[in-house]
């Protein structure tokens, strides 16, 4: 198993990078909020994890060791790929995804494309006690504590320091852009990482 790759980055598209690794640029395939902390020509460093098919070898990538782990363990569940399993991650972050699978939270799930009402269920049942259940983030989402912040602010925020901006800028861009990411999810979808940091580059080349 290939357990990460670290080297040059030689690009970033919308779905993959290619890290340069003893001259060989390795394809890895990675959520948009992975995607946006990786600068061209820089150092960078994923863990990852190597789907092996019959007519193909995949590498996934990912920013922490705990995203892997939760990557292959979702694909334990039945109907679940590791393009679903990415799809999940790129929507909810590893500790939403375990809050909402160990507090049943069906419509959180179902945010996720490709997954529907029945397919959350399933993943519900087959995963129930299997992510781990991090206790302080499920009495949050119990109503015990402070509410678990939608996944995509993180995302959009840890993309724009690593694309060199101020935590403080970051700040202010993620405000900015909040609206837009509300009234996705008032529409029933969910709120595209890669679309929101488009909007909040946009609002802070405009200050």
């Amino acid at each position: 198993m290939i357990a990460s790759v670290a080297g040059r980055v030689a690009g970033v598209g919308p779905e993959a990078a290619v890290i340069e690794v003893g001259g060989v640029g390795m394809l890895v395939h990675c959520t948009p909020g992975t995607l946006a902390g990786l600068r061209v020509g820089e150092p960078g460093r994923l863990a990852t994890s190597l789907v092996v098919r019959e007519e193909s070898l995949t590498l996934y990538g990912f920013a922490s060791e705990d995203e892997r782990t939760v990557f292959e363990m979702l694909q334990t569940a039945s109907g679940v790929g590791p393009r679903i399993a990415l799809a999940m991650l790129a929507v909810h972050t590893p500790s939403a995804l375990r809050v909402a699978v160990a507090t049943a939270d069906i419509k959180a799930l179902t945010m996720v494309p490709g997954i529907g009402q029945k397919g959350a269920q399933r993943i519900v049942l087959e995963l129930k006690g299997k992510l781990g259940t991090p206790e302080d983030a499920v009495n949050a989402a119990l109503g015990g504590g402070a509410p678990v912040p939608p996944p995509w602010r993180d995302q959009v925020h840890s993309g724009l320091v690593g694309l060199g901006y101020s935590a403080k800028d970051a700040d202010e861009a993620v405000a900015a852009v909040a609206p837009e990411a509300d009234a996705e999810v008032a529409a029933g979808r969910s709120p595209q990482v890669a679309v929101l940091l488009k909007s909040a580059l946009r609002a802070l080349s405009v200050r």
